[in-house]
Parts: structure tokens; sequence; C-alpha cells
């Protein structure tokens, strides 16, 4: 499932997509990273497939997963074609493949973004459950001490999930709701999602232009 170009230089960023609602969320991050000239592992649970093809229509498949991300990123979430990122930096991990690399802490990963990030996966993850790959890899970047930021995707949220999240905030993770921000200039739902991917990338150092940052002046995001 590896890229075939792949070296001993290659240092991706791990980004797992869980069952949650958001998959426009996934898709602007890997998008931004490709972008940015980041590798991308790439970590699709079970129950993300069924939410990528009620999202968008499409299916996931493991043994089709290149044509299927080329499909999925190549509209906004406002249903807009887009340009295609370079897939060649893109590798792809099924979720049960327990002796994929990012399931081991010799794996020169960069870090971990969930997006978006289930109750179910935050809690398997705060928990150490490791019952898929998403999560054993998740518990492999807080026990190496690797950035890991999970974009939590449900409301309201119960007091077990809190819970849960503050001790993934105790661990070193990033806990980062997608909630997405106004004053950046919203003509359409892409530039909501955008907010939101834009922050997971300002925590992890990876330049992007997916928003207009504030600077201090009302009403600049309408100009």
């Amino acid at each position: 499932m590896e890229p075939s170009n792949e070296s001993s230089h290659r240092r991706p960023w791990v980004v797992g997509v869980s069952g949650a609602s958001g998959t426009p969320y996934a898709a602007a991050v890997v998008r931004a990273l490709l972008h940015a000239g980041e590798a991308v592992d790439l970590v699709v649970s079970r129950s993300a497939r069924l939410t990528i093809l009620d999202e968008t229509g499409g299916p996931f498949r493991d043994g089709h997963w290149r044509e299927d991300l080329a499909r999925w990123l190549s509209r906004d979430a406002d249903g807009n074609e887009v340009a295609e990122p370079d897939l060649s930096a893109v590798a792809y991990w099924p979720a049960g493949d327990f002796a994929a690399g990012p399931s081991s802490g010799s794996y020169p990963a960069k870090g971990m973004l969930v997006v978006p990030a289930s109750t179910a996966a935050v809690a398997g993850i705060a928990l150490g459950l490791s019952k898929d790959l998403l999560q054993r890899t998740a518990a492999v970047t807080l026990k190496e001490r690797r950035p890991l930021v999970v974009a939590v995707r449900e409301t309201p949220l119960a007091g077990q999930t809190l819970r849960h999240l503050v001790s993934l905030d105790e661990a070193g993770a990033v806990v980062l709701p997608a909630s997405p921000a106004f004053y950046a200039g919203t003509r359409g739902i892409q530039d909501l999602v955008d907010f939101v991917a834009g922050r997971v990338l300002d925590v992890v150092r990876v330049p992007h232009k997916l928003y207009r940052r504030w600077e201090g002046e009302l009403g600049g995001g309408r100009k």
C-alpha cells in the first residue's frame, strides 16, 4: 500500500479519518498537506467508509483507494471541482492492518491528525484500546511524544466524552473541536471547512493559505 517512490527520507503525517460526520474536513487537510509538499499516510476506519459514501456519494475501497481518493478530493464541500493534488506522496493503510508501518514507533512519522474524530475514536484513543489501526497509530504517536491533533466532531458532548478529551489533553494531544469561525469571511461551506482544516495545520506548523487570519480589523473578512 506504500507509494513506489518511498525512500528512507520520507516522513509523513498520518491522517486518520474516523466515522464522524465531517469528511470534507479530512479532504481539506489532505489537500493542504499535499500542496505544502508534505507526505501523507492515510488511515480510513471502517465506519468512515460509510460516512464518505453518505457525504460524497462515492465509495472508499481498500483495493481502489487511489481512484476513490482522487474522486473524493476532486470536489469541495460546495460541490465545485478543485484541482486534484499529486497523490504520489500518499500511502494508504487499511484499518485492519496491524502490521502497517504507522503501527510501530520506529516508523518515521511526523505525527498524526485525526480528522474528523468521532466520540468512539476519542474514547478508544484515550483508553488505549487500539481496536483498529487508527487507534493504534494514535497510541504510538502519544507514546513517542509526537504531535497528535484530535479534531472532535460531535455536539453536544456528554460528560464521559469530555473526560476522555481531558485525558487526551493531559497525555499531550491537542483537542481541536471542528468549530468553524466566521470572521475570516464566509462565502460558502468550503470557507468554514477550510478554517477548521487551517487550524489543524496551524497546530503542527504546516504553512497554508486556507483562511484569512485575524489582523485586528473589524469587518476585514467582508472586504
